[in-house]
This record gives C-alpha cells, structure tokens and sequence, in this order.
C-alpha cells in the first residue's frame, strides 16, 4: 500500500504561517503531542469500559524519548491508533474556511494559544521545531493494517504500509536546525514538568525509544534484545528504563474527604518548594453551570504581596495552559496560590479573549464567592485563630472589599480593624466601641488611625489621653481601603493622628480657650514666624491642654492622603504629586515654655527659643535633617 496527496487547505502557505505565529511559543510543541497522545490513551479505556473494545488495554502510558545523533523525538502511546482513512480524515484536513481569513483574523496574534486553540491545530505544532513529521499506527480496530505517513512540512504527504505491530502510535519529529536546543535531556524535561506534571497517564522521558516488547527493542548496536541479550531480557515484557515522571491523580482531581491536611501541605510544597506554609486553603469542585476544579492558597504574603503575584497555575484537562489567570481570578486574589483546572475556559488563553467569555466571568464571581465564604466559616468557628491570621488574611480582605463592592457586602462581617493595642474589632464593633468618644459636633465618627506607631508614638499618647482609641492601618493598601471604609461607612470620617493637634482632630463645642490676649498672640506668632521662615509652613497659635506639646507640626488630612496615594500610583494623582508639601505649626498658647518666650529679655534669645522649640517638633517627626540638624545639635549644647 502507498498513496501519495496534497494536504486539504486552501493555500501552499499554511505552514510559514503556522511557525510565524507560533515562533515565540514553540516549546508548546510537545504539550501538544503529549496531550494528543493522553487522549488516545484515554480514548481506548473508555471504548473498553462501554464494551466498545474486547481487547487487552495494557498499562496506559505514554512515551517520550530523544536520538541526539539522529536529531530525533518520538512520542509514543498505546492508545487507540489510527487507520490509514483516519490519518487523511483527522491529520490531512484542516478545518477552517480559508488562509486568507485566518492570516487576517490572527496577523496581531500574541501567542500559540490563539492559534491552537481557535483551529485544533495541536499536532501541527509539530512542525514549529521540525522539518519532518511521520507517523507510525495501528488502530485498536479488528483487522487493521499499520499506517505510515510522512510530511515534510509542505502541503505534500505521504502513506504507505506502516510497521507498528502493537496498538497505538508513535510521532518522530526530525528535528530542524533551528530548534536543536531540544535535543537536550534537561530542555526536554523542564517542558515536561512544566506542561505535563499532572496528566492522567503515566509519562515516561528516556533517551531511547520504548517499546510494547522486547521483540522490537534493540540495543546499540541495532541487535534485538531477543537475540543477543537473551539470557537478559525476559520476551514480551515492557522496557522500563526511566521512572514515571509526572502525579496522575493530583489532589484538585479528588474530593475533601479523601485528603488530609498533610495531602493539601505536601502539594503545596511541591509546586513552591521555597515557600513557607500556607495559612489555609479553599478546595474547588463544581460542575455546573461550567466544570472546574482546583484549590487555592493563602499564602504568607505580608507587605510584598507586588512580588507574590501570577502564582496560581491553569490547567486545562490536567495539561498545563498558563500562570496568568487575569480575568479568570478576580484581581484582588491574584496573590494566591494554587492550582485551577477547567475545560471550559477557551484554550486561546489570550487575555483579549478571556474577558468576554461568559465562562470566565462566572468562574470569576464563583472563586470570589468562594473565598468570602471560606472566610466566613473561618472567623465564626474560630475568631481567636482568625485573630492571629489576620496580618496575612487582611491584606485579600481588604484588597477585595476595595475592588469589588459585592466582595465588600460579604467581606463587612468578618472583616477586621486592629488598634495599636493589637485588639481587633469588626467593623459595627468598631463603631459601637468609639461612638461615644469620637463623634464630633456634626454627628460623624471619627476613625483616628496611624500607619507608623513608633514615628507617631507622641500623637498617639496624646490621642489615648483624650480617650481616643487609633487604628493601625500600615498595610500597602490601607491608604487605599481608609477611602473605602469612608465610602461605604454612613457618617464616618478617618483621620491620621498626626493630621492636626489632637484638640483639633475632632472638631467638638468643648473648645480650651487661649490664656493670651490678642496682642500677646500677634507677637507670638511674629516670632516664630521669623524663627522659622519658612513658606510652606503656617502658623498658628492654638487654645490647648497645657500637657500638650508646645509646638506641633502637622500637614492636612486631605493634602497628606492625595500626595499617599500618589505615590503609590492611585490614578491620576501626578496633579497632587506635583504641589509642595504644605504644613501647619501649632503653637500651644496654654503652654508655659510659651510664656516664657514672650518673656525673654531680648529678641535673639526669643527666636532662638522659638526655633528649639519648632526644631523639636520636627525631629518627632523625623523631619529636621542635614544642616538644619546639625544646627539644632549647636544650638541644643549652647542652651545646656
């Protein structure tokens, strides 16, 4: 038997176009021919479970080996094959309605994905790395002959009798010069691990073919081993030279109640083997309205979660497709970890794509769902262990209540606030806990808060003087969340504690008066105004608690939020960016180092007093640096 034909498509150019597009991903070759040859395999139990096939099945599995001299790689199963009609009707016609459509509609194509996906073009991957692909099969069906066919990369092929005596089918790919690199035992292993760890047939990854028996196995000098390795050998048993390399029955593909915490650890340690352990995990299992499973971490993330990202692993299938998952994962749990396998999200994994599939939107508010309610579970069976979570759990809390509004509906019960006595507090505890204390005069709660305890240690003494409780809101993303907590919260105001002397943080009737007459309070503020010269700071003279610091220095709650986010990049804050810092200096009238500057016998020693006194206030703020500090050191030796 041989037949020669032209491949059906609709131009000469089919193949350019195919390795053009597909250059830059041309590893995704071998996930390709491996997925295909899992399939048949899978393919022939099925047929042999629905009694579709009396045959033996054997031990499933799928063989991948290289030949450096030869410049070959074969991929090999016993699976259920092909006939001779099969390969013209599954390899020789390609399904799509023209080139010239197809050129069109993916000349701006970012990866393999789009293309494979879009026209089932998997095995012809195989000519990214190759100038010549034969098959050699043998169907499972009664009575076939073996097939063999060859391409050498034009639209011209060949079939002829094959000489495969066992089911099944083996791809060898001549290599071409420009993709020797794979060639290479630990290049072809690092895309197996990659793409094929978790398939659901035993892999094995040699540098030799392997074979069904030892009736075709030769040695290296091309002698079968029957014949010149007989007292050896056992005949008709399977050459194992290599170990299995990949898990067939990952802990996603089983349900919670066959796994322990130790299964959930082990993988975990598996995947990110320099991490430490998870805090806890979510196990995904639905299948309708689509199929997906998979299980999600929470990882150990802290305050570098920018470097945790793109951790969560696609599979489709159990093949490996992709570790970025925008779209499909909301944003805000972008920072776990984890694994997620679905059919049903397309395989063109182009973020173009993803976003206007009907699919990937459900999975998106199923995951999200998911996860609130994880955590739901977790803070009402154990508040206390939730507790100690928290400084890793708030960081996904509060990113997700600030990006999605229906995250934050679920998220405001068992969300928590920690206050610099380390005491948590859910949002209506919060509320309840300050209502009486920290209402000003208009009827708004005022949430005081710090995002560095040991830089505002003096304001916050000052707040819990008054009775005033402070939040500690040093998380990346809290200058972010305090917005959102104003949003959302009805008749509820944040302030930082250094935002303005604390008399004045929240405006109330119970006012102190000033004990300095109206002239006295002109020449105080014409002193300091000298001492300190400079035009970004304001003074004021202020009615205060004697304790109370003499002089404070403190930038506007607004100003100060604006130039946070700027930095931090929350849109188009360049504007804010741009303004120079603007500040107010307080000075306590009530207290008695201010009586006494007005007191000083002269000028000079007024205003150097005037500028002890605001130097120090800017050192706990750690604002007086360079000359200027040098100059307070002087100035402090001069006084002693």
């Amino acid at each position: 038997m041989q037949e020669k034909g032209s491949i059906s498509i609709h131009t000469e150019n089919i193949f350019p176009i195919i390795k053009k597009f597909l250059y830059s991903d041309n590893e995704i070759f071998l996930r390709e021919l491996v997925s295909n040859a899992v399939d048949a395999v899978k393919k022939i139990q099925r047929l042999a479970a629905m009694g579709q096939y009396s045959g033996s099945v054997g031990e499933p599995q799928v063989n991948i080996s290289f030949d450096a001299d030869k410049k070959t790689i074969t991929i090999s199963d016993n699976g259920l094959g092909m006939t001779a009609e099969e390969i013209k009707k599954y390899i020789n016609q390609i399904a799509f309605s023209g080139a010239e459509e197809f050129v069109e509609k993916f000349k701006d194509a970012k990866d393999a994905n789009e293309l494979i996906g879009k026209f089932g073009l998997g095995f012809y991957s195989a000519f990214m790395v190759a100038d010549q692909v034969e098959i050699q099969t043998l169907s499972y069906q009664e009575g076939a002959e073996p097939a063999h066919w060859v391409c050498d990369g034009s639209t011209e092929f060949e079939i002829r009798e094959g000489s495969r005596t066992e089911r099944g089918t083996e791809i060898i790919l001549h290599i071409n010069k420009d993709s020797e690199e794979f060639l290479d035992k630990y290049k072809l292993q690092g895309i197996l691990d990659k793409y094929c760890k978790f398939l659901p047939v035993p892999i094995r990854f040699g540098t030799k073919p392997h074979y069904e028996s030892f009736d075709e196995a030769q040695d290296d000098n091309g002698e079968s081993f029957d014949d010149a390795h007989d007292d050896k050998k056992p005949k008709g048993k399977t050459v194992e030279v290599d170990n299995i390399i990949n898990e067939t029955n990952p802990i996603w593909t089983k349900t919670p109640t066959e796994l322990k915490d130790e299964d959930y650890l082990a993988f975990y340690r598996e995947l990110y083997p320099m991490s430490e352990d998870p805090l806890f995990w979510i196990h995904l299992n639905v299948d309708y309205p689509f199929n997906l499973t998979g299980v999600l971490y929470f990882p150990k993330v802290k305050n570098e979660f920018e470097l945790q990202r793109n951790k969560i692993k696609l599979f489709s299938r159990q093949v490996f497709i992709t570790d970025e998952v925008k779209d499909i994962v909301p944003e805000f749990l972008m920072l776990l970890h984890g694994v997620i396998d679905s059919p049903d999200i397309p395989l063109n994994v182009s973020r173009s794509f993803l976003q206007a599939d009907s699919n990937v939107k459900k999975i998106n508010s199923y995951i999200s769902r998911k996860v609130a309610d994880k955590l739901a579970d977790l803070y009402k069976q154990d508040r206390k262990a939730y507790e100690e979570k928290w400084q890793d759990i708030g960081l996904f809390v509060k990113y997700g209540m600030i990006s999605e509004d229906k995250f934050y509906d679920k998220a405001k019960d068992f969300a928590l606030l920690t206050n610099t006595k380390k005491e948590h507090y859910t949002l209506g505890e919060y509320k309840e806990k300050v209502a009486a204390l920290q209402t000003d005069k208009d009827g708004t709660a005022v949430y005081i808060y710090t995002n560095d305890p040991d830089k505002h240690d003096s304001f916050i003494q000052s707040a819990n003087r008054k009775g005033y409780d402070v939040l500690l809101m040093n998380s990346p993303i809290d200058s972010h969340f305090v917005h959102t907590l104003e949003r959302k919260l009805e008749k509820t105001s944040l302030k930082r504690v250094d935002a303005d002397v604390v008399d004045k943080l929240i405006t109330k009737d119970d006012n102190i008066p000033s004990v300095l007459t109206e002239d006295e309070t002109k020449k105080l503020k014409e002193i300091f105004e000298k001492a300190i010269h400079r035009p970004n700071m304001k003074v004021e003279i202020e009615g205060l608690s004697p304790d109370e610091l003499p002089v404070t220095v403190t930038m506007d709650e607004f100003m100060r939020r604006m130039k946070d986010m700027a930095q931090l990049g929350g849109g188009n804050m360049g504007f804010y960016g741009a303004i120079p810092d603007s500040y107010k200096v307080a000075i306590n009238g009530n207290h008695k180092l201010v009586s006494r500057i007005l007191k000083a016998g002269d000028e000079a020693q007024q205003t150097q007093l005037a500028k002890q006194a605001f130097d120090l206030a800017m050192i706990s703020q750690g604002m007086l640096t360079g000359a200027d500090l040098t100059e307070f050191v002087n100035r402090s030796i001069e006084l002693i």
